[in-house]
C-alpha cells in the first residue's frame, strides 16, 4: 500500500519506472537491437531527472538499479557472443553523463531555492516595513493632535504674542503632513490603494492649476491641454500634482516659470510640470523617487522636505499602471506623468482658463 502511495504521488517516475522495465524486458527478448532500448532508459532517465530534481540517495539508488540492470544485461550477451565486449563502455559513459546532468540540475536547483529564500525574506521585510510605517504614522497622530491643541488653546488664553508657540504650531503641522504622507505609502501596496473613476481632463487639470496658481508669486502658465476621459483615482492624482507643484514652489523664486500642460500618447495622457528653479543634479535623478531621498542633502529642512513627496507620486503613478519621469535642460526642470486609459480624445487646445488670466 505504502508503494502504490508512493506511485500515486509521483506519477512521472512511476510512468518512467514502467517504461524503463518495459525496455529492459525488450533488451532481454531482441539481443540485436538492444542498444536501442539500452539508450531510450538512459535518455529518459536524463530527462525525467531535469524536470523532477531527487534526493541524493534516491538518485544514486535509481543511477545504480540502472546501471546494474542494463550492464547484467548487455555483459550477458558479450558472453553468448551477441554484443561486443566493446558495448559495457556504453554504461560507464551513459552514467557520467548523467551525472552531469545530476551535477547541473543539482546546482539549479540549488539557486533557485536560495533566490525564493531572498525573495520571501525581501517580502517580509517589505511587509513589516510598511506595518511599520502604518502602525507608527497611525499611532503618533494622537499624540501630535493633542499636542496641537493645546498650544492653540494656550496661545488664546496667553495673551500676548508668542513666537515659540507659533514656530511649535508650525513644527506640529509639518510632522502631521508628514505623517500622511508616510500613511499614504504604507496604503501603496494595497488594492484599494486607487479607486479609479472617469475625470475630464482639462477642466480637472484647470481646477489643480488655478488652486496653486493663487499660492505663492510665480510667473504660472497653463500650457496646452489634452481633451478627454481619463480613468483614474482623482484624489490619488490630485494628491501627485499637488505633491509636484509643491516642489516646483519650493525650488522656485518669485517671478520664476511653472508651466502645467498635457497632451495625448500612447492611448493615454501625459501630464507635465515645468518650473525655471535651480534644476536637479545628475547624481540626484537615480535616487529622488526613493523614500526620503532628496535631490541636494546640502539643502535646509525647511526647503527640502523630508524626501516623501517625489515616492508618493512614483506610487500612485505605477497604481494607476503609468510611470513617471523628470528631465533637466540647464535649469529647467520638467516631471512628466504618463497615465493610461484616455478615451474620447478630441482636438487639444489652449485652456480657456489661460486666456482669461491673460485677460485678468
Amino acid at each position: 500500500m505504502r508503494v502504490i502511495a508512493l506511485l500515486r504521488r509521483r506519477p512521472i517516475e512511476a510512468a518512467w519506472g514502467t517504461f524503463a522495465a518495459a525496455n529492459l524486458v525488450a533488451m532481454g527478448l531482441w539481443p540485436s537491437w538492444e542498444t536501442i532500448p539500452f539508450h531510450f532508459i538512459w535518455i529518459s532517465l536524463t530527462l525525467v531527472y531535469g524536470f523532477r530534481v531527487w534526493r541524493v540517495t534516491a538518485t544514486y539508488l535509481t543511477l545504480g538499479v540502472v546501471v546494474a540492470a542494463t550492464g547484467a544485461l548487455i555483459l550477458q550477451d558479450a558472453f553468448i557472443g551477441q554484443q561486443l565486449w566493446g558495448e559495457l563502455f556504453e554504461v560507464p559513459l551513459m552514467s557520467a553523463m548523467f551525472l552531469a546532468m545530476v551535477w547541473h540540475a543539482r546546482r539549479r536547483h540549488e539557486a533557485l531555492a536560495v533566490v525564493e529564500r531572498q525573495a520571501a525574506q525581501r517580502a517580509s521585510l517589505l511587509e513589516r516595513q510598511e506595518r511599520f510605517l502604518h502602525d507608527a504614522s497611525h499611532e503618533l497622530r494622537t499624540p501630535v493632535t493633542i499636542a496641537r491643541g493645546h498650544l492653540e488653546v494656550l496661545r488664546r488664553t496667553n495673551g500676548n504674542p508668542a513666537p515659540e508657540i507659533d514656530v511649535a504650531l508650525d513644527e506640529l503641522e509639518r510632522i502631521e503632513q508628514i505623517l500622511e504622507r508616510l500613511l499614504l505609502l504604507a496604503k501603496a501596496d494595497q488594492p484599494d490603494f486607487v479607486v479609479l473613476e472617469e475625470v475630464d481632463v482639462e477642466p480637472f487639470l484647470e481646477d489643480v492649476f488655478m488652486r496653486w496658481s493663487e499660492v505663492a508669486p510665480r510667473a504660472w502658465l497653463l500650457g496646452v491641454l489634452a481633451s478627454g476621459k481619463l480613468a483614474v483615482d482623482p484624489d490619488g492624482l490630485r494628491c501627485a500634482l499637488d505633491a509636484l507643484l509643491e516642489n516646483a514652489v519650493k525650488y522656485t523664486e518669485t517671478g520664476d516659470l511653472i508651466e502645467v500642460r498635457s497632451r495625448a500618447a500612447n492611448g493615454g495622457v501625459v501630464i507635465e510640470i515645468e518650473d525655471g528653479g535651480c534644476g536637479i543634479s545628475e547624481d540626484a535623478l537615480t535616487h529622488i523617487w526613493d523614500r526620503f531621498a532628496r535631490a541636494d542633502a546640502a539643502r535646509t529642512r525647511a526647503h527640502g522636505g523630508v524626501g516623501l513627496g517625489l515616492a508618493i507620486v512614483d506610487a500612485i503613478c505605477k497604481a494607476h499602471g503609468g510611470r513617471c519621469t523628470v528631465r533637466v535642460n540647464g535649469d529647467t526642470t520638467t516631471f512628466a506623468l504618463f497615465l493610461p486609459h484616455l478615451r474620447t480624445l478630441l482636438r487639444a487646445h489652449p485652456a480657456h482658463v489661460a486666456e482669461l488670466l491673460r485677460n485678468s
